[in-house]
């Protein structure tokens, strides 16, 4: 089992040759495009390491690594259309460089794309990959309608919401280990145990992502502090405070996120004090731990040696205690 930066500069250097398309040019461009944006590689790191976790090259992984973040990424593309999203990760979204029209169809093909990679795999492993890419695939979309539900909705509940992250970003951390486990042949039990375990990861690392985008430090976290105040989204932060606070403070909040002030700054400062004032940021970070120690409860169930779970335990502190 190697580093996550190996993981990393290998996966990356399989993606260069990936994106060397041919024509027609505006189709393929704009793939390329938002596939070398960055980003933290999060699910392709995972597929290869879980699949040398349970005993097997990671180069047998790299297609399977590929097409989870091909699907990832065409799920950002069409995000951003329905979030009518200017920026992705400091840059220009796709339907911003070039057209909605240039967006979607972009973002059609690398569904299809992403499919395709699994067709090197023998029909075995081919087979279990797509029906797990496809129930994941599936459950992504209903986790991003949910989202879009609760825009309009002023009765959210923090399970209600816990539910739609988990399908809109959970499953796709629990697919992506589970894609190396099934390349590796591991056993059934351990396919399931090792999703387990990422979903639950998952679930806290978006979580972690609420909290950064209240209290991250805007040198390193990458993107506007403060953007899902500003967004008026009911995040986990946003539901606990609701529950927590006096009415009075309740419904000064609920006024908030009715508005779209030109002084963006003072609704955000001021939305941050309620939350503080309510402990719900203290509520969230105990939420976090719960659901990364939920994960690590998991991999004792999991036939792997000792050593290769306390990599696995690193790796999920590392991403608790990230700044970006």
């Amino acid at each position: 089992m190697q580093t996550v930066e190996f993981y990393q500069k290998q996966f990356l250097a399989y993606l260069e040759d990936f994106t060397n398309f041919q024509e027609p040019k505006n189709l393929y461009e704009p793939i390329s495009y938002i596939l070398n944006l960055g980003g933290k590689r999060l699910r392709p790191v995972l597929t290869l390491m879980s699949t040398e976790i349970f005993g097997t090259n990671y180069n047998k992984a790299l297609d399977a690594a590929l097409s989870i973040e091909v699907f990832h990424n065409f799920s950002l593309i069409h995000d951003d259309i329905m979030d009518d999203a200017p920026l992705r990760r400091g840059k220009e979204t796709v339907h911003e460089k070039w057209d909605i029209n240039r967006g979607i169809l972009s973002g059609d093909a690398m569904l299809i794309l992403a499919y395709k990679l699994f067709e090197n795999y023998d029909s075995n492993t081919f087979q279990s990959l797509v029906k797990l890419f496809s129930e994941t695939a599936l459950q992504v979309c209903e986790g991003q309608q949910y989202d879009i539900d609760f825009e309009i909705r002023d009765d959210v509940t923090i399970l209600e919401y816990i539910k739609m992250i988990e399908y809109k970003t959970a499953v796709l951390v629990g697919a992506a280990l589970k894609m190396g486990a099934i390349v590796a042949n591991a056993s059934q039990e351990d396919q399931g145990n090792i999703y387990l375990f990422g979903k639950n990861l998952g679930i806290a690392f978006q979580l972690q992502d609420d909290y950064l985008d209240v209290f991250g430090d805007p040198k390193t976290f990458g993107k506007q502090v403060g953007g899902d105040i500003i967004e008026n989204k009911k995040t986990y932060l946003y539901l606990k405070t609701l529950e927590l606070s006096s009415d009075e403070n309740k419904t000064q909040l609920k006024y908030l996120y009715e508005l779209n002030p030109e002084d963006k700054q003072d609704k955000i400062d001021t939305v941050k004090s309620l939350i503080v004032l309510s402990k719900s940021d203290e509520e969230t970070k105990k939420e976090i731990e719960n659901y990364t120690e939920k994960a690590f409860s998991i991999l004792n169930s999991i036939n792997i040696p000792e050593e290769k779970k306390n990599k696995l335990k690193d790796f999920g502190r590392q991403l608790m205690t990230r700044t970006i």
